[in-house]
């Protein structure tokens, strides 16, 4: 009995203990809210049902106590809100946090609503555990019609934007779009709504969820930008950037806001900046840019056999002069669709600079091999492009490498570099694969380049003069042949010197070192019976159709100070072929000045009379190739002849070139040469040995 009395006692006097805990609670907030009419403090049990009522809570909720002592606090929220069960998940987190602060819609007894600041405050007994809470709600009715009026503004705004906006469940189905989404994927309203997110997406951009991940998913408010491809009603790809954040509804749900921003225009622009940064802009094929992009790629996509071709035109420069840069960029062109079409499968072109087209192919094997395929694409460049009401005769030396043990992707490149420069130089329209051997020798060019650029920059070439006499053995002109006087190679002609410059894109300087030194030396020659000695230069880059011509020659000959009239620049009768008005008038400037201009190699080129005629020359040089048989093969004396007597007509000097024997002399002496260059008289002399071939009694 005891016993039992002690543990009626107890619980009793923990009820009790209770009690009076709400009562000095209650006491004590109603003294604090007294006067304060908007105001509801309600106490209530473990389960959520009110236990206490107060005036204030009959005011703001319209229940007298005796029709809501017992009832649980779910008939004070919106249907929507009870049957989410919105009123437990308040007291739960109550519960587990000590308290919980809340914002919603309420309800009163007249089914009117209001808006809400509720505080939910967990009671304890002494071992922790939860016998009720205290809920104190405050009328916010004007913050209530704040956030309508936000509301309000909101749907408006979601209806006025032009970016498409929608509102997903939790299952990813829409619950609302407005109309900027309905014109941008071609639906109506009503049929986007709860269609799921899956059916607004493309085929080719599913892989992934619309909205963010479920990691994503877990942190509120967190916005999240990605590229997205939608589906328009039609079936059209809509590329979108998709903007999405999750966020809890009133009645606590979660839900998700997603913006989508048409990004096709933007995309197009961004294709095409993209498309001009990795392509040429005259022919459309792969610039230098796209061209390592694409090496790349197949090179890391483990393609094994994978070849390099290098294509450069033979003698494109000549259709620029002849015809002008435009006429060069439309054959150009042609040659480009010509790759195009004609290329198999696997193999694509490329344009790097100039006149220069490399291919790649991925795999050579399929296209007949290395050597083979490489032929084919000699052939295919190997044509007659009509051209300006001209057919116009094209070849290519064609270089190539392919990617194998000793050849890294690195390298194909300049492996198929090296193999077109040794193409080149067996003649055009040939063919020369990369090997070992062949990228020894081109390592050995390339030190050798650097080694001109070096002898340029410090003067260490000299000059040879050959000289050119007339029949009665005066000199009266010299050529100037540069010399490389090599440290470990010995006395360099230039046979050697000229391709090394050429592939070292030296010609320029080499043109205009020659021409600097060639008219100072000329100033120290001695006069050949009371009449100075010309001095004749070899031009190879530095032509009239440079800008800079007229103003670097004019500029060598201030610096000297020798006498135009003895300045000979030789130029071969290629270089001067259809001569624009431009180049022209720039050799014409000149020869006013009292330059005089030599057509070197004459009858090697293909020149028609009437334009021979027009040229500002002075001079024709004689090949030698009409000179060697002209002591004995008629043909020879009457080509020579023929050439002679068109020199003449047309009021020009005649030099013959490599005269070796007196028979030859005397052939050309009776053709009526003027001037004579060659072995029989003289081989190139180094500048103290030709001053002294000058003097009266060595002359």
């Amino acid at each position: 009995m005891q016993e039992r009395s002690d543990v009626g006692t107890g619980a009793r006097g923990q009820h009790s203990g209770i009690a009076r805990l709400q009562s000095e609670t209650e006491a004590r907030l109603g003294v604090l809210a007294a006067g304060l009419r908007e105001y509801a403090i309600l106490v209530l049990d473990a389960a959520g049902r009110v236990q206490r009522w107060d005036a204030a809570a009959e005011h703001i909720l319209g229940y007298r106590g005796e029709e809501i002592i017992g009832e649980h606090i779910s008939v004070f929220s919106p249907p929507e809100q009870a049957a989410a069960v919105r009123p437990d998940w308040q007291l739960a987190e109550a519960t587990e946090f000590g308290n919980h602060v809340d914002e919603g819609w309420c309800r009163r007894r007249d089914g009117t609503g209001f808006w809400a600041h509720v505080v939910t405050t967990a009671q304890h007994a002494a071992d922790g555990a939860a016998v009720g809470f205290l809920q104190v709600l405050r009328d916010e009715t004007e913050a209530g019609v704040h956030q309508q009026r936000s509301s309000r503004r909101f749907s408006d705004l979601f209806d006025l934007t032009p970016a498409g906006i929608a509102l997903f469940d939790e299952t990813g189905h829409v619950l609302d779009a407005n109309e900027a989404l309905s014109n941008l994927l071609g639906y109506r309203i009503q049929d986007l709504n709860h269609m799921p997110a899956i059916s607004l997406m493309h085929p080719n951009d599913r892989d992934a969820g619309l909205i963010a991940d479920e990691a994503a998913s877990a942190r509120l408010n967190q916005p999240r930008v990605r590229q997205r491809l939608l589906l328009s009603s039609d079936g059209h790809p809509v590329p979108c950037e998709v903007l999405s954040t999750s966020s809890v509804a009133d009645d606590g749900s979660r839900f998700w806001l997603v913006v989508f921003q048409d990004i096709t225009e933007w995309q197009r622009q961004t294709d095409e900046l993209r498309h001009q940064a990795t392509h040429d802009e005259l022919t459309g094929l792969l610039n230098r840019t796209g061209l390592n992009e694409l090496l790349d790629s197949v090179l890391h996509g483990g393609a094994e056999r994978v070849a390099v071709l290098f294509c450069d035109l033979d003698n494109f420069k000549r259709v620029n002069d002849a015809l002008g840069h435009e006429a060069g960029d439309e054959l150009l062109t042609a040659l480009a669709r010509r790759l195009t079409d004609g290329l198999p499968p696997g193999c694509v072109p490329a344009r790097l600079s100039g006149d220069e087209y490399l291919i790649i192919c991925s795999d050579v094997d399929t296209v007949g091999g290395l050597e083979s395929f490489t032929t084919w694409v000699a052939e295919l460049l190997r044509t007659t492009v009509p051209l300006r009401g001209q057919l116009i005769a094209v070849s290519a030396s064609v270089g190539a490498a392919m990617l194998d043990q000793d050849t890294a992707g690195g390298n194909l490149l300049r492996y198929a570099d090296t193999a077109m420069f040794h193409a080149k130089s067996k003649g055009p329209g040939r063919i020369s694969l990369a090997s070992r051997a062949l990228i020894g020798v081109r390592e050995g060019q390339l030190d050798l380049e650097e080694q001109l650029r070096e002898a340029l920059e410090t003067d260490s070439l000299e000059l040879h003069y050959q000289p050119i006499l007339d029949r009665d053995g005066a000199v009266v002109m010299a050529e100037a042949l540069v010399r490389w006087p090599h440290p470990d190679r010995g006395l360099l002609s230039p046979a050697v010197i000229l391709p090394v410059a050429e592939q070292g894109d030296l010609l320029r300087a080499l043109d205009r070192w020659v021409l600097r030194t060639a008219l100072a030396e000329a100033t120290t020659w001695p006069e050949q019976s009371g009449h100075p000695v010309s001095v004749a230069i070899n031009l190879v880059d530095l032509l009239p159709h440079d800008p800079e011509f007229i103003d670097a020659v004019t500029a060598a000959i201030t610096e000297t100070g020798v006498d135009p009239s003895r300045v000979v620049l030789e130029m071969v009768e290629t270089s001067l072929v259809e001569l624009p008005t431009r180049p022209h008038q720039a050799m014409v400037e000149l020869v006013e000045r009292g330059v005089r201009f030599a057509l070197d190699d004459f009858g090697t080129g293909y020149s028609s009379l009437a334009r021979l005629k027009d040229l500002p020359t002075q001079i024709l040089k004689l090949d030698r190739q009409f000179v060697t048989g002209v002591e004995t093969d008629p043909a020879d004396v009457a080509i020579a002849q023929a050439m002679i007597g068109m020199g003449h007509a047309m009021g020009r000097n005649c030099v013959a070139e490599g005269v070796e024997t007196p028979g030859q002399f005397h052939a050309l002496d009776n053709l009526g040469i003027e001037l004579y260059q060659g072995w029989l008289f003289s081989h190139a002399l180094p500048l103290p040995e030709f001053r002294t071939y000058l003097t009266p009694r060595q002359a």
